[in-house]
């Protein structure tokens, strides 16, 4: 059972509106998508490099200058990609925090942790595998309360657990492409080595997307939400005449 609609105790002043914040997080979502499938293009490059080199007794046999290249190429892509999340993720946390001081005006009682958390818990390891998860939910549902006589709404968190669960694998299958490629000897094994790190490049792209989706439905709720002021259950009734109020 649903608990009741908490009385907006912060007050309607205190909401922000996250629309700006989120527009610049979804550009900054489609610079990744754009850089990662450049990284693509690098790596498909640098795989067929790798796929090339031949192997005798002691030597490896290959065109110096082309590989060279490709390498050079890669690690610039690269770069650009640590550049471009790295931006990202500071926008995004600088929205995160937004939405999560609103949901705050709008029920308390459901967030799982104080404030703080929506930038503390992204830098805590092993923590930030679930708890921005789980401060996430909490402003998901408080944003969901949009029907006009106050009533809650449920609202499918499927774009959330989907964006999660992406952003964790992808997290996870980078890590482990790029400590993979780094542990490997110059051989034609490194090709295998690239080809997994253009899975995880892939799966960046829909994580990345999945985001987007997130991002854009959240700020939406939350400015129905707030367009709804506080709601018709969460308004003390009048007392009657001649009977004095708490």
């Amino acid at each position: 059972m649903q608990p009741g609609p908490a009385p907006m105790a912060e007050g309607l002043h205190r909401l922000r509106s996250p629309a700006g914040l989120a527009k610049a997080v979804v550009v900054l979502l489609g610079v990744i998508i754009a850089v990662d499938v450049v990284a693509l293009v690098a790596e498909l490059s640098l795989r067929g490099e790798y796929a090339n080199l031949t192997t005798i007794p002691d030597t490896v046999l290959y065109d110096a200058g082309s590989t060279t290249h490709s390498q050079l190429v890669y690690q610039r892509v690269t770069s650009a990609q640590a550049l471009a999340l790295l931006v990202t993720a500071i926008v995004f946390i600088v929205w995160f925090r937004r939405v999560r001081l609103n949901a705050e005006v709008f029920d308390a009682s459901l967030q799982p942790m104080r404030p703080g958390w929506a930038i503390g818990a992204w830098f805590i390891p092993i923590g930030n595998m679930w708890l921005p998860r789980r401060i996430a939910a909490g402003i998901w549902t408080a944003s969901a309360q949009t029907n006009t006589d106050g009533s809650w709404r449920d609202a499918s968190k499927a774009p959330l657990n989907l964006w999660w669960t992406l952003y964790l694998v992808s997290t996870l299958v980078a890590q482990v492409a790029t400590r993979n490629y780094e542990a490997t000897d110059f051989s034609p094994a490194l090709a295998d080595s690239v080809t997994l790190i253009m899975a995880a490049d892939v799966l960046d792209i829909a994580a990345a997307v999945a985001a987007i989706v997130f991002v854009r439905r959240l700020t939406r709720m939350q400015g129905e939400r707030a367009a709804l002021g506080m709601p018709p259950s969460s308004v003390p009734a009048p007392a009657p005449a001649g009977v004095p109020q708490a």
